[in-house]
């Protein structure tokens, strides 16, 4: 198989040259305060498109013969490739097919649609997709663009890494989301090209981690996926292509939890003031998390934006329960006239905000002279949490936190 080489890179790089727009590398404070040195974010989801996805998806197509894209192109996808497929279509004429899964984010879905795709629904998973476009290629010589594992997408994701080699010459690392590892795989290879100083880290969720699985067995290999909020790299086997890239320039993939992507999203936000998905975030959640793999100068790609904002005030909440400033508990009290307002106060006294309170009076594991109360607290931050429980332990209540 022939693999990628940044000439390629370059090569995608002229091909996409009023297409894809340079996007910023800016500083990050908190982050360089947190691991001890200088850390960018790259802002690839500022992109066309919300994330990088338009770079390999527009040298995709713009490759294919004219006879080729007048049979039209297919993908499957849960958003954001979608929405680069779409677009890319659009600009270059030719009709695009997207098989989404059922329930994809209505966000990515809409965005899709209004990029001029046709859109269908075959299944939970994008597996199930993936299966409905093949047939769809097969059936009408539609060409399916694959999402990572191909050379000119891989091509086009890499011309990230020439940005950022012009942006930050003295870059020492680079840590970005990995899912199928299109991304990383490119941006590897303009890297590594120009450098052999530069270290390239990959971040999976945890929930889907199917590089270490096929790096571990030396092949790619399939792992059952999990659900994650970092669905835009739910992905359960590396490609061949990707597979042999990532073994060969990328330093280390790591893992990432749920609770250390949901930080970072929200680390992004009210520090960055950068609004980014969960899979997005996951280089950022690496930092978080493994600080230790990294050298600095390191830059943290930022690979999507396409968020639902239902999703968002999700993960959000778990983002500030994570760090303290929000917590969920059960208080049983007597159930008494004036409980309730006494406890209430309590907490008004400590500075919490109450954001909702539900009162039980009969429930099977009540005694009969007891109430609950489910409580959503805000507070100032994970000092404050511990001061608040134990104040309300020390005056008797009762909590569980939920």
């Amino acid at each position: 198989m022939a693999l990628v080489t940044v000439d390629d890179i370059r090569a995608a790089r002229e091909l996409l040259d009023g297409v894809a727009v340079p996007t910023p590398l800016i500083h990050s404070r908190a982050l360089s305060e947190a691991i001890g040195g200088p850390v960018f974010l790259k802002c690839e989801h500022l992109q066309r498109t919300g994330s990088f996805k338009i770079r390999g998806a527009y040298v995709r197509i713009a490759r294919l013969s004219d006879a080729e894209r007048a049979r039209g192109v297919v993908a499957a996808s849960a958003g954001n490739h979608a929405q680069g497929v779409a677009l890319a279509a659009s600009m270059l004429g030719c009709k695009a097919t997207v098989y989404m899964p059922e329930g994809a984010p209505l966000p990515k879905v809409a965005a899709t649609k209004g990029y001029g795709a046709e859109v269908e629904f075959p299944g939970p998973t994008v597996d199930e997709c993936l299966v409905a476009a093949r047939k769809h290629a097969d059936d009408t010589g539609a060409v399916l663009i694959h999402p990572f594992d191909h050379e000119d997408v891989v091509a086009g994701q890499g011309t990230v890494g020439l940005e950022i080699l012009e942006q930050c010459p003295d870059v020492r690392t680079v840590v970005g989301a990995v899912g199928g590892g299109g991304l990383m795989s490119g941006v590897a290879v303009a890297l590594k090209g120009e450098s052999d100083d530069v270290k390239v880290v990959g971040a999976q969720a945890k929930r889907a981690a199917a590089f270490p699985a096929s790096l571990a067995a030396g092949r790619p290999t399939r792992v059952e996926v999990q659900p994650t909020m970092a669905d835009g790299i739910s992905v359960g086997c590396p490609g061949d292509l990707t597979y042999e890239l990532v073994t060969e320039l990328v330093d280390a993939v790591v893992t990432v939890t749920e609770e250390s992507i949901s930080q970072a999203l929200l680390l992004c936000l009210e520090r960055a003031k950068q609004v980014v998905e969960p899979a997005g975030a996951a280089g950022v959640a690496a930092l978080l998390e493994h600080s230790y793999a990294v050298r600095t100068p390191v830059v943290a790609l930022l690979s999507g934006g396409n968020i639902d904002p239902l999703l968002l005030s999700k993960v959000l909440r778990h983002g500030l329960a994570g760090t303290g400033r929000y917590l969920v508990a059960r208080c049983r009290l007597k159930d008494r006239p004036g409980a309730l307002v006494d406890l209430l106060s309590e907490l008004a006294g400590l500075g919490v905000n109450v954001l909702d309170v539900m009162h039980e009076r009969v429930a099977a594991r009540l005694h009969v002279e007891e109430a609950e109360v489910l409580m959503h607290l805000e507070t100032r931050g994970a000092e404050h949490s511990e001061d608040v429980i134990g104040h309300l332990r020390d005056k008797g209540y009762t909590l569980t936190f939920v």
